[in-house]
């Protein structure tokens, strides 16, 4: 009897401990959707706002409330710099929760605990099989290793960047004419258009250009160039040598010595 009475008291407490772990674990309100974490420095850097405008941040976008405590603390007690850094991530969060369709959750994790924000964000992660947007490079890595996908804001821009910038150099071959008539139009692998200046005359044929600068629009990226070598194309008038007239020698002034000499040999 005391044995099945002990196997019973020790399954109310088996029960008793898996109902308290299961109601500290912090659940997320809207599950239809694949979630990301954000961490303080994807917050603190601020572009996620223009990520988020575009809508390629797909799903619910999660700030765990240890994220929001670590913010909190940087701002109430670090120096000038970390403090307003600190606080534009916690204004960076009001903005988001203002963005038309777009989700933010505030996620009630509770203290971070030993291991920190980073090992809390892992385990967020993992648990709600979420990915993760830091700009951390060590915790990029941590979460990498545990088999998250995790996104990088800095990784997306390097992507996107120009594939010339001013100043570099390159053959490219001209197809078109531009919308000045001297310009011509010609095209880098990925379809970026180049409009280079004072080569209306060169369709058909590959010349060398320096890009000069980069516009970037809704409708996609164009690039401006002048055409190398322009300058020893055109020939130059050789000028002829201008001879130089001789100076007439100045006439010396005689004295009254001289006069008399002059006058005593005629």
């Amino acid at each position: 009897m005391e044995i099945i009475q002990t196997i019973l008291l020790l399954i109310v407490v088996a029960l008793t401990l898996y109902l308290a772990l299961k109601q500290r674990t912090p659940r997320l309100k809207n599950t239809s959707s694949r979630s990301v974490m954000l961490d303080s420095s994807a917050l603190i850097d601020g572009r996620v706002i223009d990520v988020a405008k575009t809508g390629f941040l797909s799903g619910t976008l999660v700030v765990p409330s240890s994220v929001l405590r670590e913010m909190q603390y940087l701002a109430d007690n670090a120096d000038s710099e970390k403090r307003a850094r600190a606080r534009h991530g916690l204004d960076v969060v009001k903005e988001l929760q203002l963005l038309p369709n777009t989700t933010v959750e505030i996620l009630d994790d509770g203290l971070p605990g030993d291991g920190g924000v980073d090992e809390r964000l892992v385990l967020l992660s993992k648990t709600h099989k979420s990915d993760l947007l830091t700009l951390d490079f060590n915790l990029n890595k941590v979460a990498a290793a545990e088999g998250i996908q995790v996104l990088n804001i800095n990784e997306l821009a390097q992507t996107l960047r120009m594939s010339y910038l001013p100043g570099e150099k390159r053959h490219i071959t001209l197809v078109n004419k531009g919308q000045d008539k001297t310009q011509a139009v010609g095209y880098l692998e990925d379809g970026t258009m180049v409009v280079v200046e004072n080569a209306g005359s060169q369709i058909g044929q590959s010349v060398e250009v320096e890009f000069t600068r980069a516009l970037q629009t809704a409708a996609g990226k164009m690039l401006f160039a002048k055409k190398l070598g322009t300058d020893q194309s055109r020939p130059q008038k050789s000028r002829k040598p201008v001879a130089k007239k001789p100076r007439p020698t100045a006439r010396k002034k005689q004295s009254p010595e001289d006069s008399l000499v002059k006058l005593a040999n005629s």
